[in-house]
């Protein structure tokens, strides 16, 4: 069951960067395990011990027989040898290594050998190992992670929504025996009240937190996220021993900031350069140029309900396929654009699927196991498709559509060829890249008049609250009250914990639990006495199969000395050992108030003005990170070049050029497509206001003309209108000037 039911989607078939790809947190899914142990500190041994704590060459010798043994690889490469001796020894790790360059076994591997370290220096038992927990961002990969490794014979789970109970019990057991190594769960699982307690019960601790795609945590990243944010807090609540953050994406600026937020020196950040030889990098333009008003309409140039032959990259690509065949990744802005190539592809000859978000769990899992075992030489995807993927001979990837950051485009051509044989890399520019892209950035800033509400309804919901003391929101009812889509109110939050230092977000909570009795249940609550026991047992209502319980009132029922964690941890508790299962819902975000809020409308007009600055840069930062995108395939550069000095790198050995991108075999820049502005017209504007009476904010109009979903376009079922997406051939800000006017005006009347 999920609180937030409203599509996150600008358009209903288009799948935005990340927020498709995050892992739910199911709700029946909280834990709680024994008791901590006390754990012992590491005790350097006498140098007759061959594995002493700090013999950083006896380390590496463990590390290369578990390398061998367990993997099957001969050595080492890049700079994994020197990551996995740091972390041994103790310290916390920064990882920068491109795409396919062998980033988990620098986790995998020490999570392997913690068991031996510890005999060698005889200060743990074997059941007190502890685990590794990682934070992976999406199910797929934490999936396929775990099988790899199982069939190694390494123990790892993954806890996620996929699970079922029975599935969980298993796990938690694990855990509580130490005979699980490797954990793998979602960032959004660290505001699970019942995992944090969980984690702080396993016995021997956190030997390591892996944070994979740490670029999240950075706000200069490509795609930063507030859970990622949490991470760093959860690492200090847990008391993990040490932390290796991993990212093939990391500019010098998100570095910094990874090493800042986990505490790492400079001297344990490892860098390789993302220079791939084997990578041919090429781009063409199709349709240099394109007029809105004449020709194909914009419907035709989306992709939507048309004959394909009107989009001239089709022909392009089928003549690019046939002759360089083999296993090949296109990547598209759109949901429906994953549906269409896939159709036209198979039209034409070619084994092609389709991937998103917007499939079902099995159908998305039937096409990845078809392409890795060969049934299907192409997919169609989104961005939701390739993290993960383990397939060394793919051949090419092709871009359709112009890539949110440069980040986002190193990441996806680092998934190809990475057997070491030659693989291409074509990237196609034509002139809707553009529109969809500004789609992307302009989605999610609201309007001044949308943030201006949300700041009242914050301040106002922690009035009589005094510091240190909690107050709690409805995300979803402001993202319906205020017209702020999912993702920018989590940023939102964020930046008003971060730069604001009002408040910090702390684990949110459950409004209702419920739970369904197995046989045992009522055989323990007549042996077990204890006072969470018993009120959960009397406060607890029958309704037919489930039993719901009242948190607030079980804990009024014992009176002082019993609280919600006592509770919660209980009901977990009785989940994992099998006694009951146990479901939540009516998730609310709780804050902990560090400074007053402000309290009179000219103190908060101060913060909405100030925020509004720094999201209308975020605004502006995201039409950049586009832009460079465009410089990079279309600027006087070797392409391998551009993209190394975007990382703060250069080619290997000073080269000034790969030799076989597109600028070095041609010799000149790839000529970049352009697009024609229609004016904006009265009769247009007329157009739009005769659709709604909406004249409170222009930025909601703007939004209507250009074609750009939000909670109140949705709501208003405006984007069923003709007149959505009717000015999409506009310029925005023009569009937004112009109904500023109308809103001002009528605001004077």
């Amino acid at each position: 069951m999920s609180d937030n039911e409203y599509d996150d989607d600008v358009f209903d078939d288009l799948e935005l960067d990340g927020d498709d790809v995050f892992d739910d947190i199911a709700e029946n899914e909280l834990v709680a395990l024994e008791r901590p142990t006390k754990r012992h500190k590491p005790e350097t041994l006498g140098a007759e011990n061959e594995l002493a704590l700090g013999d950083g060459d006896s380390h590496l010798t463990l590390a290369e027989r578990i390398l061998s043994n367990q993997f099957g690889y001969k050595s080492f490469r890049h700079e994994q040898a020197a990551a996995i001796r740091q972390i041994l020894k103790g310290d916390n790790v920064l990882v920068i290594f491109p795409t396919g360059a062998g980033k988990s076994l620098c986790y995998q591997i020490p999570a392997i050998a913690f068991p031996e370290l510890d005999l060698a220096e005889g200060t743990r038992e074997p059941t007190k190992a502890g685990v590794t927990i990682v934070v992976s961002p999406l199910i797929a990969l934490m999936k396929d992670q775990v099988d790899a490794l199982k069939k190694r014979g390494i123990p790892a789970e993954s806890i996620d929504s996929s699970k079922k109970w029975e599935e969980l019990q298993v796990i938690y057991d694990a855990l509580a025996r130490s005979q699980l190594r490797i954990l793998y769960c979602a960032p959004e699982r660290l505001n699970n009240e019942g995992f944090v307690e969980t984690v702080k019960r396993i016995p021997g601790g956190i030997r390591l937190l892996a944070v994979d795609e740490a670029h999240c945590v950075s706000e200069w990243g490509h795609s930063f996220r507030p859970d990622y944010l949490k991470v760093a807090r959860f690492v200090s609540e847990i008391k993990a021993e040490r932390v290796i953050c991993l990212t093939a994406t990391a500019t010098p600026k998100v570095a910094e900031d990874i090493c800042k937020a986990f505490s790492i020196k400079p001297a344990c950040v490892f860098r390789t350069t993302p220079y791939r030889p084997n990578l041919e990098l090429q781009a063409k333009t199709v349709c240099k140029e394109y007029d809105h008003d004449v020709g194909v309409s914009l419907d035709i140039m989306l992709g939507f309900h048309v004959k394909w032959e009107r989009d001239k990259r089709f022909e392009e690509l089928f003549k690019f396929l046939r002759a360089n065949p083999g296993p090949t990744l296109i990547y598209v802005a759109m949901q429906q654009q994953c549906e269409i190539h896939a159709k036209v592809l198979a039209a034409q000859g070619f084994k092609a699927a389709p991937f998103h978000a917007g499939l079902k769990t099995e159908v998305k899992q039937q096409v990845q196991d078809d392409f890795m075992s060969e049934r299907v030489d192409i997919v169609c995807a989104t961005i939701a498709f390739g993290m993960g993927i383990d397939k060394p001979n793919i051949r090419n990837v092709v871009h359709w559509d112009l890539s949110n950051t440069v980040e986002e485009y190193s990441q996806q051509i680092g998934r190809a060829g990475r057997d070491g044989n030659p693989s291409k890399c074509m990237f196609y520019l034509a002139p809707s890249a553009f529109y969809l892209r500004e789609v992307f950035a302009r989605g999610d800033l609201p309007s001044r008049t949308s943030l201006g509400g949300l700041v009242f309804d914050i301040s106002d919901q922690a009035l009589g609250v005094s510091v240190g003391g909690v107050f709690k929101t409805n995300h979803y009812r402001q993202q319906k009250d205020f017209d702020i889509r999912p993702s920018p109110l989590s940023v939102i939050y964020a930046t008003l914990e971060l730069h604001f230092g009002f408040f910090r977000a702390t684990t949110p909570e459950y409004s209702a639990y419920k739970y369904e009795p197995m046989p045992s249940y009522f055989r323990l609550v007549k042996q077990d006495k204890s006072p969470a026991v018993d009120a959960i047992y009397k406060k607890s209502k029958k309704k037919v199969k489930w039993y719901d319980i009242d948190i607030n009132e079980a804990i009024a029922y014992k009176g002082a000395g019993l609280n919600r964690a006592d509770i919660v941890a209980k009901l977990n508790q009785l989940d994992q050992q099998g006694h009951i299962k146990l479901q939540a819902s009516g998730l609310t975000n709780r804050y902990i108030l560090q400074k007053a809020l402000p309290k009179t409308d000219e103190d908060r007009e101060k913060v909405v003005e100030k925020l509004y600055k720094d999201l209308t840069g975020r605004e502006k930062d995201a039409l950049q990170r586009c832009r460079e995108v465009m410089g990079l395939i279309t600027g006087p550069k070797c392409f391998a070049l551009s993209l190394a000095q975007h990382f703060g790198m250069d080619l290997p050995d000073g080269k000034g050029k790969c030799g076989h991108c597109s600028f070095c075999l041609t010799g000149k820049p790839v000529e970049p497509p352009k697009l024609k502005v229609t004016p904006t017209t009265a009769s247009s504007i007329q157009k739009v206001l005769k659709a709604t009476d909406v004249r409170d904010d222009p930025r909601f109009l703007a939004r209507v003309a250009y074609g750009i979903r939000s909670p109140r376009v949705t709501a208003l079922k405006l984007d069923k209108s003709p007149v959505f997406r009717s000015m999409a051939g506009h310029d925005f800000e023009a569009l937004l000037a112009e109904f500023t006017k109308v809103c001002e005006k009528k605001s004077e009347e």
